[in-house]
């Protein structure tokens, strides 16, 4: 059923990035018609909306009452919101660590230069039907941290139904501003109809292109947030039911999810590919795992530590499980993830939810040049500078020597004009 790449081969990182690249680069889902579903909402605004949501989610109310927000809360079971609850605390004091501080320099000619963190003004987050801990992953940094005046939240129904869960999180982290629309129209009228500043969450491949191409008119995440990816490292201590049961747990989010062992024992190998199918068939959605596996699983035999993290910076995962005893060997030299979860009892799955760092992560190989999401994608940075007298007379003819060199007279001109005449 899975794949398996064998390091021995001659130029095997060379051979592994063509097999990564064809999952990268190679979606067979045709989402063409994206652009036009975006251009309309553009153009005709609610009217469009709600003709793409009848289409393609039986749903013809967009905004929902708050009195049947609040009913649909009240359904919601005490024990998923004191999990909601617990989960918000650990998510909000972790991320709080990340505030960052604006930077004030003074020189010794009185120049100053200062460098703040401004909030953007408005955001819009898209969350899947049924997942409360993406809305907490988003909302807890972008109003509670950052203080990001408005938040739009873009929730699909689903059977015409609110989710009561993501209704829950959405009050609990302070947003009454709420549309109920899916995919690619729910992306244009955040852009379009609410006219937010910058668009975050996760989605499928319609809500990824939607995000393309509203991206210039509005801000989108630093990252590429694709289907889940997980990479597992094992040798012959690891316990094969912990490594079953993280693979498998990522394979079940969705056909194009990327799950992938590395190991250096063959009979570890061995007793994975045996026991794979039985433990597949315990799992209600062994459907989609089945065919995330078939179609993305791979296992990487390896020989020695730098095979191990040559691979692991060649594929860039998302997630990263260190499930052995000589990590500490490995861990310093692996730079291409979104996070790294260290030991047999640190389970990716429980990172998904109430650890306290962020689900967020880059996929399809962005970890090379992007991090999670954090608080900065809620801030705007703007340079302050106020220059002295004196300042500019000496830092500005070391300026004008520049400008002249890269043949621009007006720059030196306008440097010019602010120095006192000798």
């Amino acid at each position: 059923m899975i794949k398996i790449f064998d390091c021995k081969n001659l130029n095997y990182l060379s051979k592994l990035k063509l097999v990564l690249e064809k999952r990268r680069h190679g979606s067979k889902i045709n989402t063409d018609h994206v652009i036009k579903i975006v251009k309309d909402i553009k153009i005709n605004k609610q009217k469009a909306l709600i003709k793409y949501e009848k289409k393609f989610s039986k749903n013809s109310k967009i905004k929902p009452s708050k009195k049947e927000i609040n009913n649909s809360i009240k359904s919601l079971d005490p024990k998923i919101k004191n999990a909601i609850d617990f989960a918000y605390s650990r998510i909000l004091k972790f991320h709080s660590l990340q505030k960052n501080n604006n930077i004030k320099y003074t020189d010794k000619l009185n120049n100053k230069i200062e460098y703040k963190y401004i909030p953007i003004q408005s955001v819009g987050i898209y969350v899947p039907h049924n997942l409360p801990s993406t809305l907490l992953m988003n909302a807890i940094l972008a109003k509670k941290i950052v203080g990001v005046k408005r938040v739009v939240l873009a929730n699909p129904r689903l059977n015409g139904k609110l989710n009561p869960a993501v209704m829950y999180a959405a009050k609990k982290c302070g947003i009454s501003e709420i549309i109920n629309a899916s995919g690619s129209q729910a992306i244009a009228s955040l852009a379009y109809i609410q006219k937010v500043n910058k668009i975050v969450g996760p989605g499928n491949d319609f809500v990824a292109r939607a995000k393309k191409q509203v991206f210039g008119d509005v801000g989108i995440e630093g990252m590429v947030a694709g289907p889940s990816e997980i990479t597992v490292v094992a040798d012959k201590n690891t316990n094969l039911k912990e490594v079953l049961t993280s693979l498998i747990g990522q394979a079940e989010h969705d056909p194009n999810s990327q799950c992938i062992l590395v190991s250096n024992n063959r009979n570890f190998i061995k007793s994975f590919q045996k026991s794979l199918k039985n433990e597949l068939n315990k799992i209600p959605r062994k459907n989609i795992a089945k065919k995330s596996l078939l179609r993305n699983g791979l296992i990487i035999r390896v020989y020695n530590n730098k095979q191990i993290v040559d691979s692991i910076n060649e594929i860039a995962p998302e997630h990263l499980e260190l499930n052995l005893k000589n990590y500490k060997k490995l861990i310093n030299k692996i730079i291409n993830v979104g996070s790294i979860c260290i030991g047999k009892y640190s389970a990716m799955a429980v990172t998904d939810y109430n650890v306290g760092t962020n689900h967020i992560l880059p996929t399809l190989g962005s970890a090379k040049f992007s991090s999670g999401l954090n608080v900065s994608e809620f801030y705007k940075k703007i340079s302050y500078i106020k220059l002295s007298k004196k300042g500019i007379e000496v830092i500005g003819k070391k300026a004008i020597t520049l400008a002249e060199y890269e043949g621009l007279i007006g720059h030196a001109q306008s440097i010019k004009s602010r120095i006192r005449r000798s």
